[in-house]
């Protein structure tokens, strides 16, 4: 055996030259190449992004009322940037703010400010980024819902990307983007000021990272494999970005709700697998114990002290001011700064245990509510908004209706490729299958526990964070049924690969027919009501 042969090198004997045929597999092995043109791998993903912006945008402001929750985080969000905290409102606050009147906010007095705190449940990041919204724009349904259109746009950009890297496919990248920028429910969330937008879109950003990182830290052990000294447990990889980016997007999804932390601890542990993964398959000796030693420390630091430190940044307008909930500001300054630092972190930790016995104990009964098990087959979607009027589109009955349900197509099309990626995984072992299904079940099977233990008040929307991870599932089962790009001896493409092909465009199709037919019901257009009902797919579910 030579002495270039790859085993060899697990043992400690000369590494193969860059050059030679063994090291140009390990490094194809390890790190497939991306799609030849980059230019396309940017441009195609901004163009279906563009245009995934364009239905979110168009007519943002209909309908000009107060939806569905809005009427708690339109508030706060306004509060946060005037303020820097949540304040409580008067009576009929939202009849005033579609009217033009922002004096909304109840009056104390100058030494009794700390009475008109509003008592909020969820942490202030995704109120912070509503609010940037009405900064801009004034405080209507236009300014508190621009944050959430252009999240919901960048999500678009963001899952085409990472599909690409996933597939080693720009057009497979496109086609995710396009499933993405089409689904019912995550159309109505960019239209919406909602939280769970906002929660979705950095647990895809952090989703995203990873995967990037998975890359990165590939790249650098072909690097060292090939020029640097010889090791069973391998080199450090030193700094990390994209893992750093991870857990500052992860930070960022549990300072917009709670449900964050699951991601993080899945997305954790993953990463430190895909570690694992990396030092064996490059032949290290001792693959586990160079990566407990010199990858774990480091994951620690990130997912541990910099998630920390992020987490608690977005907290600064609580601790800079006199008026938060629960805030105790007197006390806090009565002796000096280091009796502040911890009688704040005190009242915090107070504040935080009351929000989870609050969540804890949910269980107040409401017309919309649903089961986990009923979020994949759209059993209870939730009527964000509906008005009824006659005589002015037609009909004598007409509907006004915002319905936030996803996609059938899309949806029951998922379900089939998840079953296909847990044998795609059981057969493979392929990582990708293994990533997308963790994280949807991490966005799923949580609230079983909730809902069988506390009884918690649940909805549809709460399973947004699971779309993108439906989405990546259908394009992986894509990429398969299309199969590689290898063309036959007379230069014509595989029959299977042209099947595939017209298979996958099919389903693209189905769901933008899906969509428009469904579209009027998702962004309030004027219809007559025999139109609105005639889209209720399992009528009085949907109703």
């Amino acid at each position: 055996m030579a002495v270039t042969d790859f085993a060899y090198h697990a043992f400690g004997e000369p590494k193969a030259d860059e050059s030679s045929p063994r090291a140009r597999s390990v490094r194809e092995r390890m790190v497939p190449p991306m799609p030849s043109n980059p230019l396309w791998g940017w441009l195609g993903p901004l163009l279906v992004a563009a245009f995934g912006g364009i239905l979110r945008f168009v007519d943002l402001a209909h309908p000009r009322a107060v939806v569905f929750d809005e009427t708690y985080y339109a508030k706060d969000a306004y509060s946060l940037i005037t303020w820097l905290v949540e304040r409580v409102t008067i009576k009929d606050a939202d009849k005033a703010i579609l009217a033009g009147n922002l004096d909304i906010w109840q009056k104390c007095a100058p030494d009794q400010l700390d009475k008109c705190a509003s008592y909020v449940v969820h942490p202030p990041l995704g109120k912070w980024m509503i609010g940037v919204g009405e900064w801009m724009f004034g405080m209507n349904p236009f300014g508190w819902r621009f944050a959430a259109a252009v999240v919901g746009t960048l999500s678009i950009l963001l899952i085409a990307r990472v599909a690409r890297r996933m597939t080693r496919s720009t057009v497979l990248g496109c086609f995710a983007g396009l499933l993405l920028a089409l689904d019912g429910l995550h159309f109505v969330l960019s239209r919406t000021a909602l939280l769970d937008i906002f929660l979705m879109f950095w647990v895809l950003a952090g989703f995203a990272c990873l995967v990037a990182d998975r890359d990165w830290a590939r790249r650098r052990l072909v690097e060292w494999y090939e020029t640097g000294p010889l090791s069973p447990e391998g080199p450090s990889l030193g700094l990390r970005p994209w893992r750093i980016g991870a857990a500052l997007c992860l930070a960022a999804a549990c300072s917009v709700k709670w449900s964050g932390i699951f991601f993080l601890a899945a997305f954790a542990v993953m990463s430190v697998m895909w570690d694992f993964g990396a030092r064996r398959a490059v032949g290290l000796r001792r693959p586990y114990a160079g990566a407990l030693a010199k990858d774990v420390p480091p994951a620690v630091a990130a997912y541990g002290v910099v998630w920390f430190v992020a987490y608690m940044a977005t907290w600064t307008g609580w601790f800079a001011t006199a008026t938060g909930y629960g805030r105790n500001w007197a006390q806090a300054t009565s002796s000096g700064p280091f009796y502040f630092v911890i009688d704040s972190m005190r009242s915090w930790v107070k504040y935080q245990w009351q929000v989870f016995t609050f969540h804890s104990g949910l269980e107040t009964s409401h017309p919309y509510m649903s089961e986990p098990w009923q979020w994949p087959l759209l059993l209870r979607p939730v009527a964000f908004y509906y008005e009824g009027k006659q005589n002015v589109c037609g009909a004598r009955d007409c509907s006004e209706a915002v319905l936030g349900v996803g996609t059938p197509v899309i949806w029951f099309g998922s379900l089939l490729a998840l079953v296909a990626l847990i044998a795609w995984y059981v057969a493979s072992r392929d990582w990708r299958a293994g990533a997308v299904l963790l994280s949807y079940a991490v966005g799923w099977l949580p609230w079983f526990y909730f809902a069988i233990t506390d009884n918690r008040t649940m909805f549809l929307f709460y399973a947004i964070p699971m779309v993108p991870f439906m989405v990546l599932a259908i394009t992986l089962c894509a990429g398969w049924l299309i199969g590689p790009a290898k063309r036959t001896e007379s230069g014509a493409l595989p029959m299977r690969r042209t099947i595939g092909a017209a298979v996958v465009g099919a389903f693209a199709l189905l769901a933008l027919i899906n969509f428009w037919w469904l579209h009027p019901i998702l962004t309030a257009e004027l219809i007559p009501y025999t139109e609105w009902k005639a889209r209720m797919l399992f009528d009085k579910r949907w109703i």
